[in-house]
């Protein structure tokens, strides 16, 4: 992303990985933050790149500019920095030469397919957060009899078990005359813009389907198109400042 000359420097503390901008905007008012050598009690201040920045006696560092990177999570990958019980993860499987990088949201470890990655915990949040309705789009394969009712009512949402899921978009993929007598698997696209923790398997077992596959091909304006497994894309700085305007990012 092109360096933007002047910032909010909440939001600088943010993108630096030490706590979500709300909370450095608390530590501003508590008195946890010098710039430029005087001690910061407003948050209502815009800063420099050669701006001096402390907080809590440190020296501000990682005031890089904001990258973003479309990766191709395999299945039988964690997506977490460390699993308690020792199953792989994806960034022990990250291409050598990335920065440190947070992933936008998840995918479990049977999931597979777009996963973004990005070096600024601000961003990450702000793509994650249900109030910047970022469509995530996934092919989901399943085994059963698809209700033609399905679609209709994934539109209006649903509430399972207690928990509330949102307006769900769902089309079924055409199948072949053969298929069709044979029973097959069927692939369904679904599109929904809150990603709560295993809403598509929810769905799916809800409608009395058995999910066997599932791939996350979208992302907001980003789309896993021709990358294979493993495989790392950086998103332009050009492409990238424009989507984060586009949605409202400041």
């Amino acid at each position: 992303m092109t360096e933007i000359r002047k910032e909010r420097i909440a939001k600088v503390i943010a993108r630096a990985g030490l706590c979500s901008r709300r909370e450095s905007e608390d530590w501003i008012h508590a008195g946890r933050v010098m710039l430029n050598g005087h001690l910061l009690l407003t948050p209502a201040m815009t800063v420099a790149p050669e701006d001096h920045i402390v907080v809590d006696g440190k020296v501000l560092l990682g005031r890089e500019k904001v990258r973003l990177w479309l990766y191709h999570k395999p299945r039988g990958l964690i997506t977490t920095h460390k699993d308690p019980e020792g199953r792989p993860t994806i960034f022990q499987h990250l291409p050598q030469g990335l920065p440190r990088v947070v992933s936008v949201g998840r995918l479990d470890m049977n999931s597979e397919g777009l996963l973004l990655l990005t070096n600024s915990g601000d961003v990450a949040r702000f793509f994650e957060h249900p109030k910047t309705r970022m469509a995530r789009t996934y092919r989901v394969r399943v085994f059963g009899e698809v209700n033609a009712e399905m679609p209709r009512l994934l539109r209006k949402g649903l509430t399972i078990d207690g928990i509330v899921y949102g307006p769900v978009e769902a089309t079924l993929e055409e199948q072949t005359e053969r298929r069709k007598k044979e029973k097959a698997n069927q692939w369904l696209r679904l599109t929904l813009y809150e990603g709560k923790n295993r809403e598509i398997r929810n769905i799916v077992q809800y409608f009395g389907l058995s999910l066997n596959r599932l791939v996350r091909i979208g992302y907001g304006p980003f789309r896993l198109e021709s990358l294979l497994p493993g495989d790392v894309l950086e998103v332009p700085a050009q492409r990238l400042e424009h989507e984060l305007l586009k949605a409202g990012y400041t």
